[in-house]
């Protein structure tokens, strides 16, 4: 069995399939020519960040799995994956504390308007901290949660534990597993209406692009702090910028972006609004070691079929994309 690996996983990972004798290289020209001619014999695919499109896939002929290095997978031609029986595997259970606690590192700062305060002080302006604007406290806040998954239920559990109102809108999840979680389900208009947080956990389709638009953005309240972890293509990036811009919302923390990297001349650079970040939100030392090494147990359990080598992420792990 032959395992490509497009980009650079932590070592845990490799050790895992060296104990298992698997052959496995790494992949760094990500150009489509050179991955038909690298990938064209390989069993299975690791992949982070890095485009796999039809034109490549096509010319896998011993391909039978690409394991995600995460969760989103829009980098990844999930239909041609799909028609000829190859599986797409994630790790599902890897990133949730990550990316939650990163939310509300975001959360903190710009609530507290921490970089306002940093700088005063710094700045030899000690006495001076009248002239900060207003900051708010957490407590008694109206949070909504955009996609209730393992992120999404993460973060709900330490919010809750700022002893604020936890709001969920996900029509793929059932009312009752939300209440069960002491949050509180609503649709999306009512929790735009209301929200002084948003955190957006949906993955990007057809239907969640510019899921949050022009429109959204007349009806939300002028103290909101929107943050957005998942995709950037799910918020439209002209009206953020227009709202920041304005004053129409107080903050926004993004770790994603619609152009990856964003272009240098990104107009939401030059608000002091915003805290941003360059997709990373999941890549904590202790996260990259579970995903890398998820990441080639889902490969290793896909291939070998044997269940005790990877019990965790049978009941976990969802390997996606077989019909």
């Amino acid at each position: 069995m032959k395992i490509a690996v497009m980009g650079s996983i932590h070592e845990n990972g490799w050790d895992l399939i060296k104990k298992n004798n698997f052959e496995a290289f790494e992949v760094t020209n990500f150009s489509n020519d050179s991955l038909k001619k690298e990938l064209e014999d390989v069993d299975g695919i690791a992949i982070r960040t890095a485009k796999l499109d039809k034109e490549v896939l096509s010319n896998c002929k011993n391909l039978k799995i690409v394991s995600r290095h995460g969760v989103g997978y829009d980098n990844v031609d999930k239909n041609f994956l799909d028609k000829n029986r190859i599986a797409l595997g994630i790790t599902g259970t890897a990133n949730s504390v990550s990316v939650a606690e990163h939310v509300m590192t975001m959360l903190l700062y710009l609530s507290r308007k921490i970089n306002l305060s940093d700088q005063l002080t710094r700045n030899g302006n000690f006495k001076q901290k009248n002239t900060l604007p207003d900051f708010y406290e957490l407590y008694e806040k109206n949070i909504l949660i955009f996609g209730f998954g393992r992120i999404g239920k993460a973060l709900a559990k330490r919010c809750m534990a700022f002893e604020t109102n936890v709001y969920v809108c996900d029509p793929f999840v059932d009312d009752k597993i939300i209440k069960e979680n002491g949050c509180y389900p609503i649709n999306k208009l009512e929790g735009l209406k209301i929200a002084d947080c948003i955190s957006i956990h949906l993955p990007l389709n057809e239907k969640t692009k510019n899921f949050i638009s022009y429109d959204d953005f007349k009806i939300t309240k002028p103290n909101l702090i929107l943050i957005n972890t998942s995709r950037g293509e799910i918020i439209n990036e002209e009206a953020l910028y227009d709202v920041l811009n304005q004053n129409k919302i107080s903050g926004a923390g993004l770790d994603v972006y619609n152009n990856e990297p964003p272009l240098k001349d990104n107009p939401l650079f030059s608000l002091s609004n915003t805290v941003l970040t360059p997709h990373n939100s999941a890549l904590t030392l202790e996260c990259r070691k579970r995903m890398a090494i998820e990441t080639f147990e889902n490969i290793l359990y896909y291939l070998t079929g044997d269940k005790l080598l990877n019990k965790k992420n049978i009941i976990n792990n969802k390997i996606i994309g077989m019909n």
